[in-house]
């Protein structure tokens, strides 16, 4: 594992510990013109005051991980956080005092978080999205046209398979096919829907490294933008093309 030393912006990652955190902090360390700046886990985790690298299993890398993200907030310019809603709103309020681009792959997030992180986004950059591959979200893009185009006499069925401990259902990217079919309709996505399985259950993505480098790039992407709520629709440059859906 490479060392975190060296010149570059500051990418913290959050929730370290977690397998989703790990690889998060491996595509930081991987990547060319950043560097990691700190990791978190909670207060009492084993993993606090120790290296990361040698927590990890590796070799030490310098970066010693930390239980208070204020701290690791304050020498950083970027965060990745894939935690829970309740950490995720309170790491936007950290994020927005330092000015730091927030980006947020959490899931689950009520009504209440989202008013929160809207409060949080007009102090600072958050870049949100349900699932941070550029191939999704291309796939998203698709899907709002196609839906456009097709007309009431079809109806659009997502259908996804995960392993039987998988954590939410609808997962985030569901919902994401979802709102934009939804979108492409000009219809609200929870008028129409008609769920077979809700719920909190089990579940983290095989690759999950397609998600960090996702990550990754919104976090470079939000450099020296205005504050404001984004998605990875923007950081991939497909706005433009997402509003060109014709009007039936």
């Amino acid at each position: 594992m490479a060392e975190a030393s060296g010149a570059g912006i500051g990418v913290a990652v959050v929730g370290v510990a977690g397998r989703m955190g790990r690889m998060l902090a491996r595509a930081v360390l991987e990547a060319p013109g950043v560097r990691l700046s700190g990791a978190t886990v909670r207060p009492g985790h084993p993993w606090a005051g120790r290296d990361l690298g040698e927590a990890m299993g590796g070799a030490p890398i310098g970066v010693v991980v930390a239980d208070d993200p204020l701290e690791v907030f304050a020498r950083s310019q970027a965060v990745l956080d894939f935690t829970t809603p309740a950490l995720t709103v309170e790491h936007s309020v950290l994020a927005a005092q330092a000015r730091l681009v927030h980006v947020i792959g959490t899931t689950g997030l009520e009504r209440d978080d989202l008013e929160k992180l809207a409060a949080a986004a007009r102090h600072a950059v958050i870049v949100r999205s349900g699932n941070m591959s550029v191939g999704v979200n291309l796939l998203t893009t698709m899907t709002r046209r196609v839906a456009a185009v097709l007309g009431p006499e079809y109806d659009i069925e997502i259908v996804e398979m995960h392993h039987r401990m998988k954590v939410d259902a609808p997962s985030g990217t569901a919902l994401m096919l979802g709102e934009a079919a939804a979108a492409g309709r000009r219809v609200n996505l929870a008028d129409v829907t008609e769920a077979g399985r809700d719920g909190v259950t089990g579940h983290v993505a095989t690759d999950r490294m397609l998600f960090a480098r996702g990550a990754l790039r919104a976090a470079l992407w939000g450099q020296g933008r205005p504050p404001g709520q984004y998605t990875m629709i923007d950081v991939l440059g497909l706005r433009d093309a997402d509003a060109e859906v014709p009007e039936r």
